[in-house]
């Protein structure tokens, strides 16, 4: 019989469960180890015990940099179907994450149709979805209304759920004493700023957020602490509003521990490069070596059209220097909602971010596929190389767009090919290129 609520309550009783057991498989470590790491907080397995197509993944210390694609509907672009077809993308090119983020209408439909299918994990923000679900305006909605979004997406088997509990009044005093040049840019920050403002409330996510971790704790959701003051331009990073939020997130982690609750950390959108690893460290510093879940950063304002590179960039440097868990950024950014294409685009530069810092990082078996695709290009094994490429098809249709005359060489280099030239030195053969014209 199942004597535990919540992976943290398992790990905490010294069980290892099926879930633990499938991400130790997966990263290839003792399962004992990531036990006692869910334990104490340091990995979180968001696993919703109502999820039951998931294929559990761990986020945190010592594993591999996961991955999530944001995606939904809104009052533009309403195409369920599109929306779907993203989602068949996501899991294609191995996303670990899908967040719904629709913000209209009755969400639950396409919400429930991607929780039955996803092997990967899902969030939400339910902030996004209050005023849609509840049919309200931001000014009727009250703090138990909040509660029955967050408890209806426990219901219907959302993984994790961001929210902004962080922004309460000490931190929104902070935001206003220092001017900022974007003010806020997360949208259920500024939401709940705007119903802080217009009620003279406290954020209801602080101060009923002990019911709020017993809604998650009944169905296993993961806590992910959303910044609301994250910075929306590199001139405004790690400013007063920013770590004011991040200390409150310190305290929120520790509080959500301690009902079993498991948490990650969101951190910063844009940031200067020079910035970005004392950020990681004082996050992990201040949030108790929590999962830390960065959206970028974006290290340049000035590349709309091309954000999946700012953010791949900045993404790369923030795994490599301890963040877990990376926010995919599509070249839709700033524009419009992505089309299948950008989200493509999205996933590939943030898996090539994310495992460029695995290496970076020593994670266990992380150059092995960079290992055989080296191997495979000194043996001249195209179809290998493929096989490997993290998009297979785009590798080959390059290939195949301009074919060399000899297969063994590609049109860029053709026998003047610096592999096989070194390779028949080496084996004792002459390079002669006029007699092999």
């Amino acid at each position: 019989m199942k004597t535990y609520n919540t992976q943290m309550e398992a790990a905490k009783k010294n069980i290892v469960t099926p879930e633990m057991k499938l991400v130790a498989k997966k990263e290839s470590i003792d399962p004992e180890k990531l036990r006692e790491s869910v334990a104490n907080g340091t990995i979180a397995i968001p696993c919703n015990i109502r999820h039951t197509s998931i294929s559990a993944e761990g986020i945190g210390a010592g594993l591999r940099t996961k991955i999530n694609v944001n995606l939904g509907i809104s009052g533009d672009c309403k195409n369920y179907d599109i929306e779907m077809q993203k989602v068949d993308l996501a899991i294609k090119f191995g996303a670990e994450a899908i967040m719904d983020l629709s913000n209209y209408g009755k969400t639950n439909t396409f919400r429930k149709e991607l929780i039955a299918k996803s092997p990967a994990m899902i969030g939400t923000v339910p902030m996004y979805d209050a005023i849609g679900y509840l049919d309200k305006d931001l000014l009727e909605i009250t703090a138990e209304d909040f509660l029955r979004v967050i408890r209806a997406h426990a219901e219907e088997g959302v993984d994790f759920m961001t929210i902004h509990a962080g922004i309460n009044r000490r931190a929104v005093e902070a935001f206003r004493r220092d001017k900022r040049r974007m003010n806020i840019v997360s949208r259920g920050g500024s939401l709940l700023f705007a119903w802080m403002m217009m009620t003279g409330n406290e954020n209801p996510f602080y101060e009923h957020y002990d019911e709020v971790l017993e809604i998650l704790r009944e169905y296993d959701v993961t806590i992910s602490l959303g910044d609301a003051l994250r910075p929306g331009c590199i001139d405004d990073s790690t400013d007063a509003g920013q770590i004011s939020e991040l200390i409150e997130l310190g305290d929120l982690t520790k509080r959500a521990w301690e009902k079993d609750v498991q948490v990650m950390v969101e951190g910063p959108g844009h940031m200067a490069m020079n910035e970005i690893e004392a950020n990681m460290k004082l996050q992990k510093r201040l949030c108790h070596n929590a999962p830390f879940y960065v959206l970028g950063p974006l290290v340049t304002d000035i590349a709309p059209g091309y954000d999946h590179i700012t953010s791949a960039i900045g993404g790369a440097i923030a795994a490599a220097s301890g963040a877990d868990f990376l926010c995919y950024v599509t070249p839709a950014e700033h524009l419009r909602l992505p089309d299948l294409n950008d989200v493509k685009e999205g996933i590939i530069a943030s898996q090539i971010a994310a495992h460029a810092a695995d290496i970076a990082k020593g994670i266990p078996n992380a150059r092995a596929r960079d290992n055989a695709m080296s191997d495979a290009r000194y043996n001249v094994d195209w179809d290998t190389m493929f096989d490997l490429a993290l998009d297979k098809e785009k590798a080959r249709e390059y290939y195949e767009s301009a074919p060399p005359s000899d297969r063994h060489t590609c049109s860029m280099c053709g026998k003047m090919c610096a592999v096989r030239t070194t390779k028949m030195i080496l084996e004792g053969q002459n390079v002669e290129f006029c007699s092999e014209k």
